[in-house]
């Protein structure tokens, strides 16, 4: 069942997907080489709480940490750990918060240090085609439309791996409301977008193979063929013109810029 929200309740949700955004630009501020996911993780807890919010994703079903860090062929769902990140990493930090009730959730993916032109371009390109994918979100398309602008952009214009079985997902009260969005699919097919549907839109797109396989922690899911996969995630609420995304990646963008030890080198603009 879709869940409608009024404009008091997308409100809210902006403030909960705000402090996602502030979280991961806090995270932004201080990734270099020789930091461990596992500070990254303690770092965003403390955020989250000291800001009078919950940590979503810990204890959900089992998971023990309060962010994601899915490091190079990992897709999604990665362990924070105590593996020092190096020169060349690229590291996807995923978080969600509950805050006044309401469920805030995205993701983004940092490149540490000098990568090849072909990691570049899939970062560009997957980042990309999260606004196409948003692009789509407005009254009277359907999920498929959304679907599918991710993955002509992403499979058919550029030939990567479009994971099949991770898809985006409704958000409000709770981490994950109906409808599904996968990031591949039909025109015109799926649900009809109604005003002040929540969406989190969230591609997650393979250099190689779109095959992926599960962990032994039975969490961490990785590309099959050990290539790297790029992660971006917005809260976006369905409107009648244009989307409005509730989550800010200019704020996450400056710090990056900021730092030295990033690479924007794949920035279009």
């Amino acid at each position: 069942m879709i869940i409608y929200k009024t404009e008091a309740e997308v409100e809210l949700m902006k403030k909960a997907a705000m402090l996602v955004s502030e979280t991961i630009t806090e995270v932004a501020k201080i990734l270099k080489p020789g930091i461990t996911t596992l500070q990254i993780d303690s770092l965003c807890q403390q955020y989250v709480l000291d800001n009078k919010a919950i940590p979503s994703f810990k204890n959900y079903h089992g998971y023990p940490f309060a962010i994601c860090a899915s490091v190079n062929d990992v897709v999604v769902h990665g362990f924070p750990n105590n593996i020092p990140l190096k020169e060349g990493d690229i590291v996807t930090i995923d978080l969600g918060v509950i805050l006044n009730g309401w469920h805030g959730d995205h993701a983004y993916t940092f490149i540490l240090g000098e990568v090849s032109t072909e990691i570049l371009q899939l970062v560009r390109v997957t980042k990309e085609s999260l606004y196409k994918g948003i692009e789509k979100a407005i009254v009277n398309n359907r999920i498929g439309d959304i679907s599918f602008a991710i993955q002509e952009h992403t499979e058919k214009k550029y030939g990567y791996g479009v994971v099949r079985e991770l898809v985006g997902h409704g958000l409000g009260k709770n981490l994950h409301e109906d409808p599904q969005v996968p990031n591949y699919g039909k025109r015109g097919n799926g649900p009809k977008l109604r005003e002040n549907i929540v969406l989190a839109i969230e591609p997650m797109i393979n250099l190689g193979t779109k095959d992926v396989y599960t962990d032994k922690d039975g969490w961490t899911i990785r590309t099959k063929d050990g290539k790297p996969s790029v992660h971006f995630e917005h809260d976006v609420c369905v409107k009648k013109d244009r989307a409005l995304i509730l989550s800010d990646y200019s704020i996450i963008e400056a710090a990056e810029k900021a730092n030295s030890n990033l690479n924007t080198n794949y920035y279009t603009n």
